[in-house]
């Protein structure tokens, strides 16, 4: 018997099209489908994403019709880009912001920033260090 394994994390967003169109310019993600459904009687639009890495998870933003997104801060969204410095300008530039500034981690063999998107979700960006 196969175990389970971790195949997605869902973020609840308020605005589905602006927090789609951001982590496609800033993150690279790519839209593999949407879908209009409900979970009981509460009507939902989701935009999935495609994992990014071979055998990875997927992303998909999902919209609650009937209420507004909660905090923000209930989850942390990890990405690994080979340039940080890169992925921080293009947060900006997309409307997200800097919460804490490009370290370096040599013990941890890493460089790390910490963004939020637009809504204010918190993503936390590392750089592998090279060998």
């Amino acid at each position: 018997m196969q175990k389970a394994h971790f195949g997605f994390t869902k973020l609840i967003v308020q605005d589905l099209e602006a927090m789609a169109t951001f982590y496609k310019d800033v993150a690279g993600l790519v839209e593999m489908g949407r879908v209009q459904s409900a979970v009981g009687d509460r009507a939902i639009d989701e935009i999935l994403f495609n994992a990014t890495g071979e055998g990875g998870p997927t992303l998909v933003l999902f919209k609650f019709l009937d209420r507004e997104a909660p905090a923000v801060e209930e989850s942390i969204l990890g990405f690994i880009t080979p340039d940080l410095a890169a992925f921080v300008d293009r947060t900006k530039a997309a409307g997200g912001a800097v919460v804490a500034d490009i370290k370096t981690h040599v013990e941890h063999g890493v460089k790390v920033a910490f963004v939020t998107d637009p809504e204010g979700h918190l993503l936390e960006v590392v750089e592998l260090l090279s060998a």
